[in-house]
């Protein structure tokens, strides 16, 4: 059987509260329990609503608990990079393969636009679901 490895990938967007720090702990006894590794991935692409600080409290606040990691942004891997703003470029390059075989497709859609789909599947109690509206423009 493989090594057992699960991650732990909290967002920027605000100060690491108890039920990031639960799944944490959670995640870390679990994997640790079955001789696994313990990955730190920080999810920053949301670079808009990033709070200046959080990833230093996410660090502090694990390590202050005692949770240690086998592979993250600050003691790398064979995986990474760690951090999720640092892998657009591969992203990227997927993205475009996906499009050149017709997997996928450009968006043109207005945030506006998509914000309506969103109200509208609420205010219908429905999960939003993107509507396809690009899907049959040329690349």
């Amino acid at each position: 059987m493989d090594k057992l490895r699960t991650r732990f990938a909290p967002s920027p967007t605000g100060f690491m509260h108890i039920g990031n720090l639960r799944s944490a702990i959670f995640g870390y006894l679990m994997v640790k329990h079955q001789g696994g590794d313990f990955i730190l991935r920080i999810e920053d692409t949301d670079q808009t609503r990033k709070v200046e600080g959080a990833v230093d409290f996410i660090y502090n606040t694990c390590e202050l608990c005692g949770i240690h990691f086998d592979e993250g942004p600050n003691n790398g891997g064979e995986y990474g990079p760690y951090v999720q703003s640092e892998r657009l470029p591969l992203y990227k390059k997927y993205a475009e393969e996906l499009v050149e075989k017709g997997a996928a497709y450009y968006c043109f859609c207005t945030e506006e636009r998509l914000n309506k789909l969103r109200k509208i599947a609420e205010d219908e109690k429905r999960a939003f679901q993107y509507d396809g509206h690009c899907k049959h423009l040329s690349k």
